[in-house]
C-alpha cells in the first residue's frame, strides 16, 4: 500500500500537485454456506476437510433460483442479526446480507474501508462467524466448493484508489484534466493486470479454490479484464484520437470524451460480466477470482505491488518524453495510447467459460496453467522478482520462503482429503454396500427356491443386474483406493516440496474424483435407510 501510494502520488502530480497521499480501498463480499450442526457432525469429510468428498447431487439444486430470490430463512436471519451485533462490537461495518444462488448459501459485505483495515476485519469476521454459528446450531462452511454441482463460494474484492482530497481515481471528473487522470489510472491498472496476469492468478490459487474456478458462476482460471462496451469504446477511440480531442463531463455527470459518436458513461454504471475474474464495475475494479476462505491480503499485495510498479514505469516514460521536449499532455497521451494497444490481450468481454476463450487466451499469450503448484512458479519469474524488489515489498528470499509454504499447504490439503476419502470408502461405504448386496443375494436365493427356473430367470433379472453393477463399483473403489495410497507413498518420498506438490496434483488428486464417481453411483442404488451419511438433500435443504 505504501509503494502504491508513493507511485500513484507521483502520477497524480500531473493533475493535482496538492495530493499528498493515495489510499487503496477494499470492499470484500464474503460468501458462505450454513449447514445444520448435527448433519455436519455426521459427515467426517465436512468435519475434516470442510467439503463433501462424496455425495450425489440432489434432484433439486439451484435450478429454480428460488433460494436466491426468496426470503432469508428465519433461523438464518437470527444468526445474521447475532453475527452483525458481534461485528459491530469489533468495529466491522457490515452492511449487506442476502441469500446467494446455491441452497443454504449466503453473503454479507461491509462498507468499503482502507485496504489494510478491511483485510483485518475480514480475518476477524471469519473467526466470529464460526463462533456465532454454533450458538444457532449451524456450522459455517468457508470452503470454496463444499458441494459439487452447485455454486461455490468466493470473496469478491472491490478495489479502488482515492486521494487524500477525496477523489476516486477510477471516477471521471468534471473537466478535461480530471478525465485524462481517470483514463491514466484505468489504463495503468490494465497494464499491470496484463503484465502480471500469471502472478495475480497465483495470488488466488489454492487447493480449495481450484475446485471452484471456472464452475457454476465462478470466473475461469485465466485472468482477463471486463470493461463493458462503453469503457472499451472509450479506450479504442482514445487510442485512435488526437491530443486536440476534448474530454468533458456534462451537467448530468456523464462522461463524454468528444471522440465523435462515443456513447456516454454513467458514473454509476455497474455493467458486469460474471465470468470475468477482474471486472471494472463503475468506479472500481472487482477482483472476483478470490476464494471464500482466502486471506484478501495475498491478492491485494500482488495487485497493489504490480500497479505501483506499473505507475513508476509510466512516470518514467512520461518524463523521458518531456525531457525530449514534449509537453506534459502530449507525453501522457502518447504513453497511454501505446499502453492501450499493448494491454489489449487482457481485455475480454465475452464468455469466460467457453472453450473458444481458452484457445483465444493462449493465442493472446495469457497464462493458462491449470496446475496450482505450477501456478505458484509465477512468484519467482525474473520480472516478478524485479517488480517486488523494485517496489521494496518483498525480496527474492521472501518470495521463495512464501512459495515453500504454499507448496506445503497444497500437499497437506490433498493428503488429508485422500486419507479421509480412503477411510470413508473402506470403513463407511463399502461395508454398507456389501451388506445391501447380501440382502439382494438373499432375495434372489429365496426367489430361486420359491419359483420355477423359468419364473426365477424372469423375476430376478433386475436384482442380478444390480448385484453385478454393485460388484463392479466395489471392485473399482477398493482398487483405486489402494492405487491412491501407493501414489501418495511415492509422492511422499520426494524431498523437494515443489516436485512433491506437483506429484500430489498429478498422481494423487485425480483419484479423488474417480473414486467419488463410483461411490456417488452407489448412493443411488443402495437402500436409503442403510446409507451411512446425510445426503445432499438434507445438507442443502434442511433449514
Amino acid at each position: 500500500m505504501e509503494a502504491l501510494s508513493e507511485a500513484a502520488k507521483a502520477v497524480c502530480e500531473y493533475f493535482d500537485e496538492e495530493v499528498n497521499k493515495v489510499t487503496c480501498f477494499l470492499g470484500w463480499e464474503q460468501e458462505y454456506f450454513l449447514v445444520d450442526e448435527d448433519l455436519y457432525s455426521a459427515r467426517p469429510d465436512l468435519s475434516l476437510t470442510e467439503r463433501t468428498l462424496l455425495g450425489h447431487e440432489s434432484a433439486k439444486n439451484q435450478q429454480l433460483d428460488d433460494h436466491y430470490f426468496g426470503a432469508i430463512p428465519s433461523r438464518v436471519q437470527e444468526f445474521m442479526k447475532d453475527l452483525e451485533t458481534e461485528c459491530y462490537k469489533l468495529g466491522i461495518p457490515v452492511k449487506t446480507r442476502h441469500n446467494e444462488v446455491a441452497p443454504n448459501q449466503f453473503e454479507l459485505a461491509p462498507i468499503y474501508e482502507e485496504c489494510n483495515l478491511a483485510n483485518d476485519h475480514n480475518q476477524l469476521l471469519m473467526s466470529v462467524m464460526k463462533r456465532v454459528s454454533r450458538k444457532h446450531n449451524f456450522r459455517v462452511l468457508l470452503h470454496e466448493k463444499p458441494f459439487m454441482g452447485v455454486n461455490g463460494s468466493g470473496k469478491h474484492c472491490n478495489w479502488s484508489m482515492g486521494t487524500d482530497k477525496g477523489v476516486n481515481l477510477f471516477s471521471p471528473g468534471k473537466n478535461r484534466e480530471d478525465n485524462l487522470r481517470f483514463i491514466t489510472f484505468i489504463v495503468n491498472s490494465l497494464m499491470a493486470v496484463y503484465k502480471y496476469n500469471a502472478l495475480l492468478k497465483a495470488s488466488i490459487a489454492s487447493a480449495t479454490n481450484e475446485h471452484r474456478l471456472g464452475a457454476n458462476e465462478a470466473p475461469p482460471a485465466i485472468i482477463s479484464s471486463f470493461l463493458g462496451t462503453q469503457i472499451t469504446e472509450i479506450l479504442d477511440r482514445f487510442e485512435n484520437s488526437s491530443i486536440e480531442d476534448a474530454i468533458e463531463v456534462d451537467d448530468k455527470k456523464r462522461l463524454s470524451l468528444g471522440f465523435g459518436q462515443i456513447p456516454e458513461l454513467l458514473l454509476d454504471n455497474t455493467d458486469r460480466n460474471r465470468t470475468s475474474p477482474f471486472a471494472f464495475t463503475g468506479n472500481r475494479f472487482e477482483f472476483r477470482a478470490l476464494g471464500s476462505s482466502a486471506n484478501c491480503g495475498t491478492a491485494m499485495l500482488a495487485l497493489n505491488s504490480a500497479v505501483a510498479y506499473q505507475l513508476k514505469q509510466f512516470r518514467k516514460e512520461v518524463e523521458s518524453l518531456r525531457a525530449a521536449g514534449k509537453s506534459k499532455e502530449v507525453a501522457i497521451f502518447e504513453v497511454l495510447k501505446a499502453y492501450i494497444k499493448e494491454s489489449k490481450p487482457i481485455r475480454f468481454d465475452g464468455n469466460g467459460y467457453s472453450e473458444e476463450w481458452k484457445e483465444e487466451a493462449a493465442r493472446r499469450g495469457l497464462d493458462c496453467e491449470n496446475s496450482v503448484p505450477l501456478q505458484y512458479d509465477a512468484y519467482l519469474k525474473p520480472d516478478v522478482v524485479e517488480m517486488f524488489e523494485n517496489t521494496q515489498v518483498l525480496s527474492r528470499k521472501e518470495l521463495e520462503a512464501r512459495n515453500e509454504v504454499k507448496w506445503e499447504i497444497y500437499i497437506k490439503k490433498v493428503q488429508i482429503e485422500a486419507r479421509v476419502l480412503g477411510d470413508l470408502s473402506l470403513n463407511h461405504i463399502i461395508p454398507v454396500v456389501i451388506r445391501y448386496q447380501s440382502v439382494l443375494l438373499d432375495n434372489i436365493t429365496k426367489l430361486k427356491t420359491t419359483f420355477s427356473e423359468e419364473e426365477y430367470e424372469e423375476l430376478s433379472v433386475e436384482q442380478r443386474r444390480l448385484i453385478r453393477k454393485i460388484a463392479g463399483h466395489i471392485t473399482a473403489v477398493t482398487t483405486m483406493v489402494e492405487e491412491m495410497i501407493e501414489a501418495r507413498k511415492k509422492a511422499n518420498q520426494i524431498p523437494e516440496l515443489r516436485r512433491k506438490a506437483i506429484a500430489y496434483h498429478d498422481t494423487v488428486a485425480p483419484y479423488l474424483d474417480k473414486i467419488r464417481y463410483h461411490i456417488d453411483d452407489l448412493e443411488l442404488m443402495v437402500d436409503n435407510q442403510m446409507w451411512p451419511l446425510p445426503k445432499y438433500r438434507e445438507l442443502l435443504f434442511i433449514r
